[in-house]
């Protein structure tokens, strides 16, 4: 493509190189660069990439998007902001593909991905077409399933799946948007035809710093949506409402949103509800577990009605759908205990989640969680007295300690056990301590592994290892000790 057309509607400031000029891709990895590529410097949390352009250059990059003239002799083009400026020229080059779907985008602390798969699948059901998805376990375009690196890709990847999406024959898209995602213009390119908010609590604290900016953060997606859906029990959703001027769809369980859920039943593995939306009712049941799960199908309920899709039909195909991994996931044991695999990694998500879990527990409730490094360290002892006043039992583990030694972050969690009774059981590397919590959970027991939930690695240090707690689980029913071979 044509450097003039990469460029339509970017403030440039200067411009050294021909608007003739052919580009055959945008990378923002200076490895990443080859003949005819356009290497767009973005600075970054750990470095800048102004610095990896000489780099590029060597690797065939002819042309550099940047916020700062290079040394090398390479045509350049001067912006402002050139992490928003590759996002822009991302959706130019690849065609606008965005344009081309229905997005929906899902944004909150908690929740989003259940959401969004709730999403895909009732709008599959709904209209019989093909729905892309993006989020924190996987990008899914038709049949095909990526991994998935962050909650919401980069600009440039983000464009690329959105191409693929719409030229399989995608007429929908739903995705999760972070907040770093807004923050860092990764989505400043896309037209979302809805937005929704499903609720806040304290995360990313290490890079928001304050609740304030946090909610701030999650409120730069409305601008970018045509329509919205709010969750109407959230203590900040009239601070959000107050923000938002475009149409929108409350939902909620109390009087005052627009979609209600009345008669909610909470059952061990489903929820019922009769849904209520301008005068008309329709009986909804959702085989996962939890009032939480409520507010997840409220939300979809709510983004799919703003496209105009009927209650009932909606309501008739939610109760076909099915968990996410590592949402509330069950794993077969073959014992008369039951376990589960929860990506819990906030306060409220395992407030949350023990809550629903007491609510069907027929025994004894363990949990064994950890805290990931080079995050939030303030959420660490909130954490440890959630699942201390909820549990009856603790293993304290390892998470994904990342660059922090793991005892570190044990010895800040531990002090939210303080003034509690609740037993607590220490043992820093999580194979060993998983191995420890199936050998000592008891007939009746609802045993929660929470953090990993569907992930399958563990990061230590700057390194992804592969685990995956059904793997260790399964190995240890089957009798081989994976410990020895770690």
């Amino acid at each position: 493509m044509k450097l003039k057309h990469i460029l339509e509607n970017i403030p440039v400031q200067e411009l050294h190189a021909p608007e003739e000029l052919e580009i055959s891709d945008i990378c923002y990895d200076s490895r990443q660069a080859g003949t005819g590529t356009m290497f767009a410097a973005i600075r970054g949390f750990e470095t800048d990439g102004h610095r990896y352009i000489s780099a590029a250059v060597k690797n065939g990059a002819s042309l550099i998007l940047c916020e700062e003239a290079p040394e090398a002799q390479v045509p350049y083009v001067l912006v402002k902001d050139s992490r928003r400026a590759m996002a822009l020229a991302s959706a130019n080059f690849f065609g606008r593909p965005a344009e081309q779907l229905t997005v929906i985008g899902v944004t909150g602390t908690n929740g989003k991905t259940t959401t969004t798969n709730l999403i895909r699948s009732l709008l599959m059901q709904a209209t019989g077409t093909e729905v892309g998805l993006i989020g924190t376990n996987e990008n899914i375009v038709g049949e095909k399933v990526y991994p998935a690196e962050h909650t919401t890709p980069e600009s440039r990847d983000l464009m690329a799946l959105f191409r693929e999406m719409a030229d399989a024959g995608c007429r929908y898209a739903a995705m999760e948007v972070s907040s770093h995602s807004l923050c860092l213009d990764r989505v400043c390119a896309v037209p979302f035809k809805v937005g929704c908010f499903t609720n806040l609590s304290q995360d990313h604290l290490d890079f928001h710093k304050t609740m304030e900016a946090y909610l701030e953060a999650k409120l730069l997606l409305f601008p970018l949506c045509e329509r919205a859906a709010v969750n109407f029990d959230d203590e900040r959703a009239g601070a959000i409402l107050e923000r938002i001027s475009n149409p929108v769809i409350t939902y909620g369980m109390g009087d005052g949103s627009a979609l209600q859920a009345k008669n909610v039943s909470l059952l061990p593995d489903r929820v019922e509800f009769t849904a209520c939306y301008e005068g008309k009712t329709a009986e909804a049941v959702l085989h996962i577990p939890g009032r939480f799960s409520v507010y997840n199908a409220l939300a979809a309920l709510s983004c799919c009605l703003s496209l105009g899709l009927p209650l009932e039909t909606l309501a008739e195909a939610l109760g076909r759908c099915r968990p996410v991994k590592g949402r509330m996931e069950v794993v077969p044991t073959g014992t008369d205990y039951t376990l589960l695999i929860d990506y819990a990694v906030t306060p409220d998500a395992l407030d949350n989640m023990l809550r629903t879990v007491r609510e069907g527990a027929r025994g004894r409730v363990g949990v064994l969680f950890g805290c990931g490094g080079d995050r939030d360290r303030t959420k660490r002892p909130k954490m440890a007295k959630v699942v201390g006043t909820l549990a009856d039992y603790v293993i304290v583990t390892s998470d994904n300690p990342r660059t922090e030694d793991p005892e570190a972050i044990i010895r800040e969690i531990l002090p939210g056990f303080e003034g509690l009774d609740t037993p607590v059981q220490v043992i820093p590397d999580r194979r060993e301590a998983i191995y420890w919590a199936l050998e000592h959970a008891q007939s009746g027991d609802t045993l929660v592994l929470a953090g990993k939930g569907h992930e399958t690695y563990q990061i230590i240090g700057k390194q992804k290892f592969h685990m995956d707690e059904r793997e260790i689980v399964a190995d240890y029913f089957a009798g081989t000790d994976l410990r020895k071979t770690k």
